[in-house]
């Protein structure tokens, strides 16, 4: 799963980490922007480049169990199990957090999101590096998630040290997120690992959706994230607005009304997820009066897309 670096590029990006410097990297959900999890200072660095309010926590990437010791000071059963199955890969867990973790990473919180990434390049710099790293995806707050390394660098410019470019990402959309750090597990961002997969494991799991205020117990909870600069509107069956230039991501009902660009989109979940973001790249260069999505079908296998489409179309608040 994607290009792999020379070595001496690995280094370079490694040392930069360990030295507090801010290093951009491909995973297979979105590129991240990186800093050691154990040093404030870089980690403060990741929230000035990103506009990122400090209520909003980072997840922390790993590269073995051994260095989830070094975040987190529980391991359920419930965490072994999935992680046998998913990790590595988009799922992310809430743990109770270790005291070496700052609390800029947590958002104050006892808590800590940790994640293995199935990337090589990015296992091959945590590894390298021989630090956990703090990541959220390396782009300005609530704007779209950068799935190439171009994104990274038409969002960031040079407030990134360095950027590790290994093509594109495949999964498409960011990890999913679930806290075990309660009685029972609860599903606080959906993502690369469905509800269904994820229920196959250890039977139904609660649900917490919106944060409005105070320190958020898992990324991607903002009312308005993942937006394009174009105003996106969903649609049900090809009604799309009856005015101004737009484009429209059809699925499977074609535009009621005129439309500069229709894009069809695929019709599974996971290759609608793997094309989205580079898709509303694309056509927000276009400077269209809006893009309208065709609204999936509202099942358990859209409810990660679902999620990225409402709150990229939400008003900002």
């Amino acid at each position: 799963m994607g290009a792999k670096l020379p070595a001496d590029e690995i280094n370079y990006a490694a040392a930069l980490l360990r030295n507090g410097k801010l290093v951009a990297f491909p995973t297979e959900t979105v590129y991240g922007l990186g800093a050691n999890a154990l040093d404030a200072a870089a980690v403060a660095r990741i929230f000035e480049a990103k506009g990122r309010p400090n209520t909003s926590p980072v997840i922390v990437h790993v590269c073995d169990y051994d260095m989830v010791k070094q975040v987190a000071t529980a391991w359920p059963d419930a965490a072994q199990k999935l992680t046998d199955k998913f990790w590595p890969g988009p799922l992310t867990l809430v743990l109770p957090k270790a005291p070496a973790v700052p609390d800029i990473v947590t958002a104050g919180l006892p808590t800590v999101g940790v994640r293995m990434p199935a990337h090589p390049v990015a296992l091959a710099l945590i590894r390298t590096a021989q630090v956990p790293v703090a990541a959220p995806s390396a782009n300005r707050f609530t704007q779209l998630s950068p799935t190439t390394a171009e994104h990274v660098r038409q969002g960031l410019g040079d407030r990134v040290d360095y950027i590790l470019d290994a093509g594109p990402c495949e999964v498409g959309i960011e990890s999913t997120v679930l806290s075990l750090a309660g009685e029972n597990p609860v599903l606080l961002r959906p993502g690369g690992i469905s509800r269904q997969q994820i229920e196959e494991v250890l039977g139904t799991v609660g649900w917490s959706g919106v944060t409005l205020g105070g320190a958020h117990p898992s990324p991607g909870m903002h009312p308005r994230h993942y937006s394009p600069r174009t105003p996106v509107v969903l649609v049900e069956r090809g009604q799309v607005p009856d005015s101004g230039a737009g484009a429209y991501l059809q699925i499977s009902h074609p535009p009621m009304s005129a439309v500069t660009q229709v894009v069809t989109m695929p019709k599974t979940a996971a290759g609608y997820a793997a094309s989205l973001y580079r898709v509303l790249h694309e056509l927000d260069e276009h400077g269209y009066d809006w893009i309208a999505a065709e609204t999936p079908t509202d099942v358990v296998e859209w409810e990660a897309v679902l999620d990225r489409l409402r709150r990229a179309a939400s008003f900002p608040t």
